[in-house]
């Protein structure tokens, strides 16, 4: 099935539910259909560079524009939080994000920002030669020869190497956002962590001057410590 019907869409696409019957699916890719958007979405109702599929499909034959520095032409290519967005030709970067309604939005970055992701790691695999497989988020996979890395983590994945800058260690101090549960879309540091036998762990988030809980796999690790935006 290449549509959907514009009823039935994720409510996560900032998109009117009403109008034209269907609208584009994504293609199978690195994120599941509840957890992105399609290019076509991104130039047609987030930065209104196109009123129609011709024309966006114009846009990403020209080679116009870049996901995670790759050129993409395919207009229902799927894209999720934290990609990175870029289009030379206006010298725009941005970074994909969920807002606080739970709606995808773009925000925007500098060039030199847009070099590098922040990924979570979702799953580990140890190979042979002592040698681990870090399983991001985004469908990546990367090699590392040590184990300090844990499942919850995140970590800076450089474009121009495609390699691991950073390690970004799940820990008290640690600054996150949320990309899924009630705060969706909101970032703070994690002051405490609350672990117990068979259930989820919680964690205890200081957002500004309020603190709340909410469940660790809702968080994803941007940075070790606090900034400001």
């Amino acid at each position: 099935m290449t549509h959907l019907l514009r009823l039935n869409t994720p409510k996560r696409w900032p998109i009117r539910r009403k109008g034209i019957k269907y609208i584009a699916r994504p293609v199978p890719g690195p994120h599941k259909l509840k957890e992105c958007i399609t290019l076509n979405i991104v130039l047609k109702d987030l930065l209104k560079y196109a009123k129609t599929t011709r024309e966006v499909k114009k846009i990403l034959n020209e080679g116009k524009v870049l996901i995670d520095n790759v050129a993409r032409k395919e207009h229902r290519f799927p894209i999720g939080i934290m990609d990175i967005i870029e289009i030379p030709t206006t010298n725009e970067h941005y970074v994909v994000m969920l807002d606080e309604n739970h709606k995808f939005i773009l925000k925007k970055i500098k060039k030199d920002e847009a070099s590098k992701k922040v990924c979570k790691i979702i799953g580990k695999k140890h190979l042979k030669g002592n040698r681990l497989q870090l399983n991001l988020y985004d469908g990546k996979n990367a090699l590392v020869n040590n184990d300090t890395f844990k499942m919850g983590d995140s970590v800076v994945y450089d474009f121009s190497n495609k390699k691991i800058q950073d390690h970004l260690k799940f820990e008290k101090g640690a600054f996150v956002y949320l990309a899924d549960g009630k705060h969706v879309g909101k970032k703070g540091v994690v002051e405490d962590i609350k672990t117990s036998p068979n259930k989820k762990t919680r964690i205890v988030l200081k957002h500004k001057d309020k603190r709340f809980e909410t469940l660790k796999d809702y968080s994803y690790v941007i940075k070790n410590e606090r900034d400001n935006d």
